[in-house]
């Protein structure tokens, strides 16, 4: 189900030259439930697990990035389906994703559950405890792409011509998979980094490309623990970004060895891990 991801408002503009009124795309954020229906063919049982905030499209997508990234799910062989379906209010209509696990596949509702609201803009604080995604990550297999300094300061640019929303409201993050030549192979937008990146991969799932350690991870805005979480879980070893990374992203780059790279610009950025991985003209003093 197609849903608008921006809408417009009525609203004054101050400028130094008048006032006046005018129309501004403003992007859109809806809550989508997703529930679980799983157990045995003869017992099956259907629960909420989440409700996120996002920006309406690429919804399954969005689902699948998530659960694979939770590790409910690690082959596509563990859904039987996944749909849009409608909620029992009127406010939830195509806003309710549900996800039909395979009867095989293992499902613990105390395991995975989430507050009934999570903030689209922090995965973390929904968390029931936070201790339990301090898990460790241990370093991927796979040596992942050696990619060249030129191409990595192209990938800024690459990214921003893909964000269609963002150009018309300015208003969402960005998530885009680069393969080792700098030609994006998947790109999706959200209001929430985490649902950005969410969607990426799940597109990626989707397409059977798995798991990604020959891909490179873009993403718009700051590195946080759980976004290196989600990449290192999808087998992405080289990642980087628009923004700054957390002091707990850094460690857990180094810790599962991943290439982190922040402040990504036509004229710079930083290494704060796996310098082996880029190719670098200049000699590093």
């Amino acid at each position: 189900m197609n849903k608008a991801s921006v809408t417009s408002f009525a609203v004054i503009k101050h400028t130094n030259a008048n006032v006046k009124a005018n129309n501004d795309l403003v992007a859109v954020e809806e809550p989508l439930e997703i529930i679980m229906e799983h157990g045995p063919r003869d017992k099956r049982v259907s629960e909420r697990l989440a409700v996120t905030m996002r920006t309406p499209g690429n919804d399954l997508e969005l689902v699948t990035g998530f659960l694979v990234a939770e590790r409910i799910i690690s082959t596509r062989d563990d859904v039987i389906n996944i749909r849009h379906c409608q909620g029992q209010q009127q406010k939830f209509l195509g806003n309710t994703v549900k996800v039909q696990l395979h009867p095989q596949t293992p499902f613990d509702i105390k395991q995975n559950l989430r507050h009934f609201y999570i903030n689209s803009s922090c995965g973390v604080c929904g968390r029931i405890s936070v201790d339990s995604i301090m898990e460790s990550c241990r370093p991927q297999s796979g040596s992942g792409p050696l990619i060249s300094s030129e191409v990595i300061k192209s990938l800024p640019a690459v990214l921003l011509e893909n964000q269609l929303v963002f150009n018309h409201t300015g208003g969402l993050h960005a998530a885009c998979i680069f393969d080792g030549q700098g030609s994006a192979v998947w790109w999706r937008e959200d209001v929430g980094r985490h649902n950005a990146v969410d969607k990426v991969l799940g597109a990626a799932f989707l397409s059977d490309c798995w798991p990604l350690d020959n891909y490179v991870l873009l993403v718009s805005g700051r590195v946080s623990f759980e976004l290196v979480q989600k990449a290192c879980r999808s087998g992405i070893r080289f990642m980087a970004s628009i923004g700054a990374p957390s002091s707990l992203a850094v460690d857990l780059a180094k810790r599962a060895d991943i290439t982190l790279l922040g402040f990504v610009s036509e004229q710079r950025f930083n290494i704060y891990h796996g310098s082996n991985r880029v190719k670098a003209r200049v000699s590093i003093l």
